[in-house]
């Protein structure tokens, strides 16, 4: 175990570190002994010796994501689910260390748990996603190291992806996710959304909104109150019923020609016109 890990950890950190450092690597041969028990038998005090021996081999994997602002227990805990997998599928008859084959497994339920936490829509779908994810700051280090300038076409070449696919995934790996109950700012009681705008109306535009509703209501009452019977039919079945009856169907049901109702339609309209005209300039 690296010694400098235990250097920059304090707390439960430092004694999760200390209990497994308790249980003592394997030699290669008691390694396979235990890998072909479990295969052939499912042992479970084989397969937790193998878990026990090799939960260090976690840490020191752990311990390279430990810049994505996640706490190192937590991806600790993903690592060993990883490593459980691999202890259940390791084949020994492939004459490989388990850790050759666990670190695969390893990383995979690290990485996905760090795509989970970094935004709560789905990241990291793709292969081009996922490249960039993990080795853009890696790779623009590097340029930098080297003297070159770091710029999108560089880097989209490192990457292997394109330079306007590369920038949409930078934007999303910068621009984290915030939740509104976080504190305001630094220091702060109140949550970050007590500081959100509410854009929804105010009291005063609801009740002038429902005031000018009712007036408008009351208005086209009065002009309908001025149709005769089959105008105003033909009106209230068009435009104030549902989906609106057609020229057609009005036709049919009157016993006219739709052109007729055409004709009745627009001289209902011009009656109703002259009379909320007359209303609106009056109440002006």
């Amino acid at each position: 175990m690296n010694r400098d890990i235990y250097d920059r950890s304090s707390g439960p950190l430092s004694d999760y570190l200390r209990r497994i450092d308790r249980h003592p690597l394997l030699a290669p041969a008691e390694e396979m002994a235990l890998a072909r028990r479990w295969r052939k038998t499912h042992d479970p005090a084989a397969a937790r010796t193998l878990v026990l021996s090799n939960l260090r081999f976690v840490v020191k994997i752990a311990f390279e994501y430990r810049t994505y602002g996640i706490r190192l227990l937590d991806l600790v805990q993903e690592g060993n689910l990883g490593l459980l997998v691999a202890v259940d599928r390791f084949d020994p008859r492939r004459k490989n260390r388990l850790t050759t084959y666990a670190v695969w497994w390893i990383r995979a339920f690290i990485q996905e748990f760090i795509r989970r936490q970094w935004s709560m829509v789905r990241f990291g779908t793709t292969r081009a996603e996922q490249r960039c994810f993990y080795r853009l700051r890696r790779e623009r280090e590097k340029l930098e190291r080297t003297g070159e300038r770091a710029d999108q076409d560089r880097l989209a070449a490192a990457l292997g992806v394109k330079p306007q696919e590369l920038g949409a995934i930078e934007a999303r790996i910068i621009r984290r996710d915030q939740s509104l109950d976080d504190p305001a700012f630094a220091g702060a009681d109140e949550p970050r959304s007590s500081r959100l705008a509410d854009e929804r109306p105010g009291p005063e535009i609801i009740v002038a909104a429902a005031e000018l509703a009712d007036l408008s209501r009351a208005r086209v009452r009065r002009a309908l109150a001025g149709l005769d019977p089959r105008e105003r039919a033909i009106i209230e079945k068009r435009y104030l019923r549902g989906e609106g009856a057609t020229l057609k169907e009005l036709g049919r049901a009157f016993g006219i020609s739709r052109e007729r109702v055409r004709q009745l339609e627009a001289r209902a309209k011009e009656k109703m016109r002259s009379v909320l005209v007359d209303v609106w300039e009056a109440s002006a």
